[in-house]
């Protein structure tokens, strides 16, 4: 499989910016991290709390929030 950026597909990268990057994406993980206390939760918490796709048009999905969400 093709990476991107260090991530593994596009997605996955575009994801991880805009949570990582945007405060009020990047202090609902926070808190979702802290609420949930594991990534996998947190990552599917999120999934439900989210719109569908990033401003850019990628869809989220677990997998790709759950790497985000590494070192957090």
């Amino acid at each position: 499989m093709a990476k991107y950026n260090g991530h593994k597909s596009r997605a996955a990268w575009n994801v991880s910016l805009w949570i990582n990057n945007d405060e009020g994406l990047y202090n609902v993980a926070k808190g979702a991290i802290r609420m949930m206390r594991d990534r996998d939760s947190a990552a599917r918490y999120l999934l439900r709390e989210l719109p569908d796709k990033t401003p850019d048009g990628y869809r989220y999905s677990v997998s790709s929030i759950r790497a985000a969400l590494v070192g957090m």
